[in-house]
């Protein structure tokens, strides 16, 4: 089973030698796609051995295609998505994909589920996640715990999400879409940490989480409203 890596970052110069280092060596490449940073991202990134993809236009959603856009002419089986900044565990790979060799095809990393570190996760995540995947459940009948970053999905079941959007709604139209077309999907405990240095661009000021949280009640919007 081939395995591809894409971390979307932003400014990341400090975090992600870090998190490349800690990367299974089962991975077959690793994929980072450069969001505009200002900071040497691209070039620690190449220095560890992954592959850059620049996406100067700003957003997560915009990174996560223009690294999916990379990797279409040579597609994994499974694609791996993780962030930048040190707050995943990349050791915990072989656990995240378990279910995808054992049938499903998307696994997210929970953190609720698992182990936060204190102050990892802010009360507005906690309480937006929450009901994020209240909706989900509700609507569709599909059962998650987060809409944590770190996820695994088969590269068959991505492309068939036919997936947009270009920034903070990123994950929540991820599960809503592969809720509603029946895709199999799993949840396995993962470790949250603090982020390695700087700043975090949802979590870190209150204009932040504020955008996010309204950007996942859109998209939440939109597809109930798609569905019917």
């Amino acid at each position: 089973m081939n395995v591809d890596v894409v971390i979307p970052a932003l400014d990341e110069e400090e975090a992600l030698p870090g998190v490349l280092a800690e990367i299974p060596a089962r991975v077959r490449r690793v994929v980072v796609a450069d969001n505009g940073s200002r900071d040497r991202t691209a070039a620690v990134a190449r220095a560890g051995g992954a592959e850059v993809v620049a996406e100067p236009r700003r957003g997560y959603g915009y990174a996560c295609l223009a690294a999916m856009d990379h990797l279409r002419p040579d597609p994994p089986d499974v694609v791996v998505f993780l962030d930048g900044d040190g707050s995943d565990d990349p050791s915990e790979l072989d656990a995240l994909l378990a279910p995808i060799e054992a049938g499903a095809a998307m696994v997210i990393g929970s953190r609720t589920r698992g182990r936060a570190e204190r102050g990892s996760l802010t009360w507005p995540q906690r309480v937006g996640n929450a009901l994020a995947c209240r909706w989900i459940e509700g609507v569709h009948g599909e059962r998650f715990t987060d809409l944590g970053p770190f996820r695994a999905i088969t590269w068959s079941a991505l492309e068939s999400l036919r997936m947009r959007d270009p920034n903070w709604g990123w994950t929540v139209e991820m599960q809503l879409a592969a809720a509603r077309e029946g895709i199999r999907c799993a949840e396995v405990p993962v470790t949250y940490r603090n982020r390695r240095g700087g700043e975090s661009k949802v979590s870190g000021s209150v204009r932040g989480s504020v955008s996010a949280g309204v950007k996942i009640l859109y998209v939440l919007g939109r597809e109930t409203l798609r569905r019917r």
